[in-house]
């Protein structure tokens, strides 16, 4: 019970962090005026499939009913922790943090120029990466105990341990 819980809790913070990294991409591509990078673009997407499959996750850590087979949720998980990891490092990479009111990095960073803000537009990266390693921390959080449920209905598919009987022990009788 405890478990579920925090993982309810874990989809909440998913989900704040998701809608506010698809705010500051989107507000970033929207002010781009000879289109955006391809991590940029990326980013979007990975925000756009982290809230489609929270919109399940959710469900499946809120009721069981609702979830096909925890292996089901731990690899939507895992493929969320693979492609938000992809994207928080490249967007880093890009970005190279460094100092968003140089106008001289600003005109010259993949990543900040193109706007007619740079540096709104850099601190925006700035924060987007700053949340997405943050999503990704969660993920693998969920991760873990997505794992963990699968640990435990894989158990009980199996049946009992080898070399155990199927008579109860003493202190049953």
């Amino acid at each position: 019970m405890a478990l579920r819980m925090i993982n309810i809790a874990l989809r909440g913070v998913e989900w704040f962090f998701t809608i506010i990294i698809m705010a500051l991409i989107g507000n970033m591509i929207a002010d781009a005026f000879h289109g955006s990078a391809a991590s940029v673009n990326y980013i979007l997407f990975v925000s756009a499939f982290s809230m489609l499959t929270l919109f399940y996750l959710t469900a499946a850590a809120i009721s069981e009913s609702f979830m096909i087979h925890p292996i089901v949720v731990c690899f939507v998980d895992l493929l969320n922790d693979i492609f938000i990891f992809c994207g928080a490092l490249a967007l880093s990479l890009k970005l190279r943090v460094r100092d968003c009111s140089n106008e001289a990095f600003t005109s010259t960073n993949s990543i900040t120029r193109g706007a007619p803000d740079q540096e709104k537009r850099c601190r925006e990266a700035q924060a987007a990466t700053a949340f997405l390693w943050f999503l990704w921390a969660a993920f693998i959080a969920s991760t873990v105990i997505s794992g963990l449920g699968i640990r435990g209905t894989m158990a009980e598919m199996h049946g009992p341990r080898p070399g155990r009987r199927g008579h109860p022990s003493m202190a049953q009788v």
